[in-house]
């Protein structure tokens, strides 16, 4: 399956996640945002580079936009610098400096300082070691949550970011600003993309 198709019939987080009215306040922000001209709130200039590197490796752009092209590494910024407190913030930025320990122990550079297939090893080590989300029913949880880590959770919060920016959900799902009528029993083969509405 190519990446248009996996995006379109995913949406791991969009329409599982409630959207706050300062959720939504942040992401109309960062579409003004100028990516030359963007200075982070939160990080600092080598967590940006790292966020920003992270969140491209997982998402790059290909015929469909990437995760840069839609400011997911800004809007993390701003989730950050206006919903965490001192402790996660503070804790945010461990987590960052860890992950780039591990990619100098094992390639004598930061992250984004990697060569593209240095990114795909760590980031598949990563995959590997890191705690996995508990399966859900109906969006909750099932069984206790194990520590999911930074890089799972920068992954699922990358995705949802993207998955919920206003470019993919007008330009990659299916959307419609004036939906028709509901239809409960329609099958699934009929369905199509996900949609972003």
């Amino acid at each position: 399956m190519d990446r248009r198709k996996a995006l379109q019939k995913t949406g791991l987080f969009a329409g599982a996640t409630i959207l706050m009215p300062t959720m939504l306040s942040l992401f109309e922000s960062c579409k003004t945002e100028n990516r030359l001209e963007w200075t982070p709130i939160f990080f600092s200039e080598n967590e940006a580079k790292t966020i920003s590197s992270l969140v491209d490796t997982i998402l790059p752009s290909t015929d469909t936009p990437g995760a840069l092209d839609v400011k997911v590494d800004i809007f993390i910024d701003k989730v950050i610098a206006e919903t965490y407190d001192q402790n996660g913030q503070e804790q945010m930025s461990f987590e960052i400096s860890t992950f780039n320990e591990k990619c100098i122990n094992k390639f004598g550079r930061t992250f984004y300082d990697l060569k593209a297939d240095e990114k795909i090893e760590i980031l598949k080590e990563e995959e590997k070691t890191s705690g996995k989300f508990s399966s859900g029913i109906w969006g909750t949880a099932v069984g206790p949550q194990e520590e999911i880590g930074f890089y799972r959770a920068m992954k699922s919060t990358a995705i949802w970011a993207y998955m919920t920016s206003e470019e993919i959900g007008e330009k990659v799902l299916s959307y419609d600003p004036i939906p028709g009528a509901y239809e409960p029993c329609k099958p699934l083969s009929q369905v199509g993309n996900r949609w972003s509405l």
